[in-house]
């Protein structure tokens, strides 16, 4: 054994003395039983480095059993099924992954165990496009994340989601503090991140009017911008359906055959799947997808992440992203500052952060959310939101936006990331399996870095299908990369909808007054390549329940429209999936 190997072991042993410490195939691998997680991820992050492909950190949690929630439905449906390539996720990057290789001709299918796309961390989150001020130049992170950033133009004209790109700004309440603001400047030229400037808070109440009393100098970030990340999710599944990829929801991998190195069949919930190359975007469960295949090298420890909905009336006090400085700590009121220890400095300017900490958001759609937070949890899917928490956030975030208070808050959500013990994306092709892809370990920025990382991961399936299947790929002709544009009354003038509703007299019947969604929009969103009637997908599709009332009032026409457009009784909608029921039955005739 080396001495590095020896120095982790030591290092680990000072958590707990009987954890095992080993060395296998490449990797560094930890076993045994303990009763505090924090200690466990602890254990982990110490037995990083350079020299090993990951850390396989099998330590259990003494008393907890995951359970990972299946979907309910057993059938053959797709039992036999001989795919070229077999995405599994139906996040952001299963589905950018599935438009990038609908470019081919190709028999693409992708799964996903939820009964819409977008049902896990890539609908949970804050919408943020990132800069990526921060990372290493050498981090899978910086690399794509940086391409990421450049794509959100195109795609939000050919995909028909919102996008915006104001900027982003990093707050500092003392002149001292500017030595975080030059420092990632400097890291912007090693970034070739362009634009990147320190402004005093005269051009900082330019951008943004709002901003916080103690504020005096700011980084301005201009390639920063944000979207929705469920309506981009929805977008690129929808625009690989129009191109030819299969998307099977309600659809779990729940095992592999796998022999000398190679995947031969992926078992369902739903059959057999025989495909030629697997494409690995699981989410949370990325490493156990890569443990069915033979082909971990590392491991997923969740990480919860909360934010804030506040209403639209204090949108106006965000234009852009605001966050502050890691190393400014204020006071009660907002006031004074402290700055932390100079490592932490160094910390802030590591891809190996675990959080870019609190911000507050501008979202597409005109409200303000602020968070999230970090907490470690051993439970993959605990979405749950706690009071003390959102107390926590709210708090906080109030030091940065004055203007709002408690009750401007109308929702909060939980998501769960999916960090590997790097910190960094682990997206390569299968280094012990040769006819995987994967691509975990793909937390904040990973709605970025989305599209970017599918290209790669298209571009290798074809490489292997090409090299290792001897099929001769060739372009699909006739790709379109244009989801066609929907009325969105919202934005539309009074003549605009005068002329549409006289057209069609489903867009004069208003569902949800809060997000003004009309009877229209909604029957659009299920007259589309991938329709999906439950309350939550309508939800991500065009936006009724969301407003201030959070449903109350247009949460019963909603299922009124889905029963009639998909000819079923009430009861037969669900809020999401199967077994998530609304309506139990009819109490008085």
């Amino acid at each position: 054994m080396s001495k590095s190997f020896d120095k982790k072991v030591k290092k680990i042993h000072e958590i707990d003395p009987s954890i095992q410490v080993t060395e296998e195939r490449g990797c560094i691998v930890l076993r045994g039983e303990m009763d505090d997680w924090n200690k466990i991820v602890r254990a982990g992050k110490k037995a990083v480095g350079h020299e090993y492909y990951g850390v396989i950190n099998d330590i259990k949690l003494r008393g907890f059993e995951p359970k990972e929630k299946l979907p309910s439905i057993n059938d053959e449906l797709y039992d036999g099924a001989t795919p070229d390539v077999l995405i599994i996720g139906g996040g952001l990057t299963g589905c950018a992954t599935a438009r990038e290789l609908s470019k081919y001709k190709l028999d693409v299918m992708l799964i996903e165990k939820g009964a819409d796309v977008a049902a896990g961390q890539s609908s949970r989150n804050g919408g943020a496009v990132h800069v990526g001020i921060n990372y290493s130049p050498n981090s899978g992170k910086h690399k794509y994340c940086h391409r990421g950033n450049e794509m959100f133009d195109e795609l939000s004209r050919d995909l028909n989601f919102p996008f915006e790109r104001p900027g982003h700004f990093l707050i500092v309440g003392a002149k001292w503090e500017n030595i975080l603001l030059y420092a990632l400047w400097l890291n912007s030229f090693r970034l070739h991140i362009p634009g990147v400037k320190v402004i005093g808070r005269e051009e900082l109440l330019e951008h943004e009017p709002y901003a916080p009393s103690w504020a005096c100098n700011a980084l301005y970030m201009p390639t920063g911008g944000f979207m929705s990340p469920y309506k981009f999710n929805v977008a690129l599944a929808e625009n690989a359906v129009m191109n030819g990829v299969k998307v099977c929801l309600n659809t779990a991998a729940l095992g592999m055959d796998v022999k000398d190195g190679k995947i031969l069949s992926v078992k369902t919930n739903r059959g057999t799947i025989y495909p030629k190359i697997v494409v690995n975007a699981a989410g949370v469960y990325t490493d156990v997808i890569a443990d069915m295949a033979g082909d971990r090298t590392f491991t997923i420890h969740p990480r919860l992440g909360t934010d804030i909905i506040l209403d639209k009336k204090v949108g106006k006090y965000i234009r852009s992203t605001m966050d502050k400085s890691p190393i400014t700590v204020l006071g009660p009121e907002g006031k004074g500052g402290i700055i932390k220890k100079v490592k932490s400095v160094k910390f802030a300017l590591s891809h190996e952060n675990v959080s870019k900490g609190l911000a507050v958001i501008h979202t597409v759609d005109g409200n303000m959310i602020v968070g999230p937070n970090a907490t470690e949890t051993p439970d993959r899917e605990d979405i749950t939101t706690n009071a003390s928490t959102v107390d926590m956030i709210l708090r906080e975030e109030m030091k940065v936006a004055e203007k709002i208070k408690p009750s401007d808050v109308i929702a909060y959500f939980t998501g769960v990331r999916s960090p590997s013990y790097e910190e960094d994306f682990q997206v390569r092709p299968g280094i012990f399996t040769e006819n995987i892809l994967e691509a975990a370990g793909v937390q904040s920025p990973g709605a970025t870095a989305a599209p970017a990382i599918a290209e790669d991961l298209s571009k290798w399936a074809v490489e292997y299908l090409e090299n290792k299947c001897g099929m001769k790929v060739e372009r699909n002709l006739d790709f379109n990369p244009k989801r066609p544009t929907k009325p969105y009354l919202k934005d539309m003038s009074p003549e605009e909808r005068d002329k549409l509703i006289k057209e069609n007299p489903d867009y004069g019947q208003i569902v949800c007054r809060c997000e003004e969604i009309s009877k229209g929009e909604i029957l659009d969103a299920l007259d589309s390549p991938l329709p999906v009637y439950t309350l939550d997908a309508i939800k991500r599709r065009c936006r009724p329940g969301m407003g201030r009332c959070q449903g109350g009032f247009c949460s019963p026409l909603v299922l009124q429209i889905l029963a009639e457009a998909k000819g079923c009784s009430l009861e037969e909608i669900k809020k999401s999936t199967e077994d998530s029921t609304i309506l139990f039955g009819e109490t008085k005739k």
